[in-house]
């Protein structure tokens, strides 16, 4: 048994419990530490009691514990979620086995396991991106015969037609032109698996885009400054907030391209970042100076010390890298700030591409830092680069030469 901050941890967990308070000491905790330490200490009492070892807390056993806790009408409730710091410390340590999500039982969950591999492994998806590929995937799967059986048989070009039909009818142009994209991959993942005899993916329907129907929209240079300026630098979310907006707004990053920066994703002595985007893509961009200075200012001023990596964080415990759905909430607070229209991040991904233009930059520069894959990516620019429309623009008839 070992004694910390007053707390005797007994049982099988005893030897764990210092590792446990340095854990959540790195992760910022501070009020909480002594309430996770007494829960620590219940826990083990009642694998002691249960004649179990540290190594036998599964998911079941977990369950069970806070069955017996509800049952024995405890005053504070308690869910799994709020065990996942001791329990993400075990699974750290090697104490305890990863829990495994439910297992998949029926023959459209096993397959929806193998396309998540597929899509992991071969197509080099983030897990983001992964998970909106299965809903489209699950969601097709339900609208075919048989159930959870699935049969086959079902998927034929009518089916998919009738389905994409009936799902654009629900949604916007855009997301429904990201649910055919989906869909085409699912169809190619079938025929690759020998599910279906032949391709299907060219016989979903395509939806119209007029992508280069309009402007691409930006934030003026004097809106971005009202974002900026709604930063207060003086506290730490403030210089937070200041340091994910010049990020975006200078360098045109994604969201989950900020959100996925690592301290040593950044070469101080060459003035570059390593930014990891799309498909496990790596590449280096500049840094400049302001962009730098403010980074600086928010990693020695501002970011929690923890052992996370990520250049980002949750400024409450636990301490753990944002996600891509952060940033964007905090481009949108900073518009309500402002005074401004909501806007996500990927605004400020156009008003980096659109100031670059300005400031004299070609359509090949602005392609080569927001890192497009495709030249036709980038030309929705052309409209606001007023020297490359110039280049191409013809007399017209009968006009003055």
């Amino acid at each position: 048994m070992r004694k910390h901050r007053h707390i005797n941890v007994p049982g099988p967990l005893a030897p764990y419990a210092a590792s446990f308070e340095k854990d959540l000491g790195e992760q910022g905790y501070r009020s909480g530490q002594v309430r996770l330490l007494w829960l620590m200490a219940e826990v083990s009492h009642w694998l002691g009691d249960q004649n179990l070892a540290a190594g036998d807390l599964t998911a079941q056993r977990v369950d069970q514990f806070l069955s017996t806790r509800r049952v024995a009408g405890r005053a504070s409730s308690l869910s799994v979620r709020g065990l996942s710091p001791l329990l993400n410390h075990l699974i750290g340590i090697g104490i305890v086995s990863q829990f495994e999500p439910v297992v998949a039982d029926t023959p459209v969950e096993r397959l929806m396991e193998r396309y998540r591999r597929y899509l992991a492994e071969e197509r080099g998806l983030a897990a983001q991106s992964i998970r909106h590929y299965v809903d489209v995937a699950n969601l097709f799967c339900s609208s075919l015969p048989g159930g959870d059986e699935l049969e086959m048989d079902g998927v034929t070009t009518a089916r998919i037609t009738e389905f994409v039909l009936a799902e654009c009818r629900r949604c916007q142009p855009a997301s429904a032109k990201a649910m055919t994209t989906r869909l085409r991959s699912l169809l190619r993942f079938f025929y690759v698996e020998g599910l279906t005899p032949a391709p299907l993916a060219g016989a979903v329907p395509t939806v119209p885009s007029w992508r280069q129907s309009s402007l691409p929209k930006a934030l003026s240079a004097s809106e971005v400054t009202r974002l900026l300026k709604s930063c207060d630098r003086r506290k730490a979310v403030g210089r937070l907030d200041f340091t994910i907006l010049v990020v975006l707004s200078r360098l045109g990053l994604r969201a989950g391209e900020v959100a996925g920066l690592q301290l040593g994703d950044i070469d101080w002595h060459q003035g570059e970042l390593v930014i990891r985007g799309k498909g496990n893509r790596e590449d280096r961009l500049p840094l400049p100076v302001d962009v730098g200075e403010a980074i600086v200012a928010w990693l020695q001023r501002g970011r929690p010390r923890c052992g996370c990596q990520s250049v980002f964080l949750r400024l409450r415990a636990p301490h753990r890298g944002l996600s891509s759905s952060g940033i964007s909430a905090i481009v949108i607070r900073a518009c309500e700030r402002a005074g401004l229209s909501p806007v996500g991040a990927h605004r400020l991904r156009h008003t980096a591409a659109t100031e670059m233009l300005r400031a004299g930059g070609s359509l090949a520069e602005v392609g080569q830092i927001l890192r497009h894959r495709s030249h036709d990516t980038t030309s929705i620019y052309a409209k606001v680069d007023r020297r490359a429309l110039i280049a191409v623009v013809r007399p017209w008839p009968g006009g003055a030469a």
